[in-house]
């Protein structure tokens, strides 16, 4: 198993601790976040793009394989807005990979790793072209206008999905 932390900034030389931000989480004990490879992709977008991830889980029904999925080659799907297609285009990231020793699994589903002491990175690699890198993941990835039909859909399916920065996306519309 390898464990990431992806960020747009380029010189973090030791990750420290923070308090979650999350109402569900102690806020007595900093963490250190870390991602699996198996769902590394969800973070491969600039950080605060709105983004419905999801891929193949255990209990993924064939249905919901053939309503979400495209294409037999891919397990994982990123759905985006169109108006981040540019920032998409643009933004290099930087992947730090970790030592897994002090990690411990956080959640299962969304590959997230925890550890409570600091960590060094033992890797860096950068990641110029977004589209390129998730294309070699075998992501499928789905551009766009609103992302908030897509997300009510994934959320009553069998698959395994994820919401990010929703904070951010447009708003929802009506029908």
């Amino acid at each position: 198993m390898r464990l990431f932390h992806v960020s747009e900034e380029c010189d973090i030389e030791v990750f420290k601790p923070r308090i979650p931000d999350r109402a569900d989480m102690d806020k007595s004990v900093g963490l250190v976040w870390a991602i699996d490879e198996e769902r590394l992709p969800n973070f491969l977008t600039p950080r605060n793009c709105p983004r419905v991830t999801y891929h193949i889980g255990n209990n993924t029904t064939k249905a919901d394989i053939q309503n979400f999925f495209t294409s037999s080659q891919s397990n994982h799907c990123i759905v985006i807005e169109n108006s981040w297609f540019n920032a998409m285009r643009s933004t290099t990231l930087y992947l730090y990979e970790f030592d897994t020793a002090d990690f411990e699994l956080q959640d299962d589903i969304a590959g997230y790793y925890v550890s409570k002491t600091a960590q060094k990175p033992i890797a860096k690699y950068t990641v110029t072209d977004l589209f390129s890198e998730l294309f070699k993941r075998n992501v499928e990835i789905r551009m766009v206008e609103n992302l908030w039909d897509i997300a009510d859909k994934v959320k009553n399916s069998t698959l395994n999905w994820s919401l990010c920065r929703m904070g951010y996306a447009q708003p929802k519309t009506s029908k």
